[in-house]
């Protein structure tokens, strides 16, 4: 018989524990568990978009796979918040002002506040994931390449980062690169729209190996 993994341990013990003794992460973190009902899973992810950690990440990018479609839907987008949080109202106030002049387009101040929230947290991703967006906007790959390297340092789960790679690949016209980051992309998440342009690039990189003989 096999060990026990770690991960199955906090499992059984979050479902054996009394659900009063449960903190609403790990009553979420069990209701994503029950392979049995789709109406627990559902509510697992609405909750864990509000009390998830980074933590819960392998646990969500499980549920990227779930059989329910609206489960797989919900999973995208807690992830996408829970990546959002850095953990203090500070931090999150000044991610948000970037984000505000981002959309704006003030490219250049964008760049000041998302690098003031690196300097002040460099442990969260999403600041280097939104100034590598900003770089890519303003045309400067080198730097955005920098700084998605820098996001799947710390969150290896961030499927728009490895498909931002792919597009930064594709500007720079290389495009095995860009192919493999997107097959990487859609291996941690398979709702993503990229066959087409997966199967796309992998005839382009085999007409170029063609011609290069």
């Amino acid at each position: 018989m096999s060990r026990p993994t770690l991960a199955g341990l906090l499992l059984v013990s979050l479902l054996v524990l009394p659900a009063a003794a449960q903190s609403p992460r790990e009553r979420a973190l069990a209701g994503l568990g029950r392979a049995d009902d789709v109406a627990a899973r559902r509510a697992a992810v609405q909750s864990l978009s509000e009390v998830g950690q980074m933590a819960d990440l392998p646990a969500l990018a499980n549920a990227l796979r779930d059989a329910d479609p609206e489960v797989r839907e919900s999973t995208e987008a807690a992830m996408w918040r829970v990546w959002s949080r850095s953990g203090d109202e500070a931090s999150d106030q000044l991610f948000a002002r970037g984000v505000e002049q981002m959309n704006r387009g003030r490219l250049d101040q964008a760049i000041a506040t998302f690098s003031e929230l690196i300097r002040r947290k460099p442990e969260f991703a999403e600041g280097w994931n939104k100034r590598a967006t900003v770089y890519y906007m303003l045309g400067d790959y080198q730097k955005s390449l920098t700084d998605c390297a820098e996001v799947v340092r710390r969150n290896p789960y961030h499927w728009g980062v490895l498909s931002g790679y792919g597009m930064i690949y594709l500007r720079l016209d290389q495009p095995a690169r860009a192919l493999d980051y997107f097959e990487k992309a859609l291996a941690v998440n398979p709702n993503l729209d990229l066959e087409d342009t997966i199967e796309e690039l992998r005839a382009l990189v085999i007409q170029r190996r063609k011609d290069s003989i």
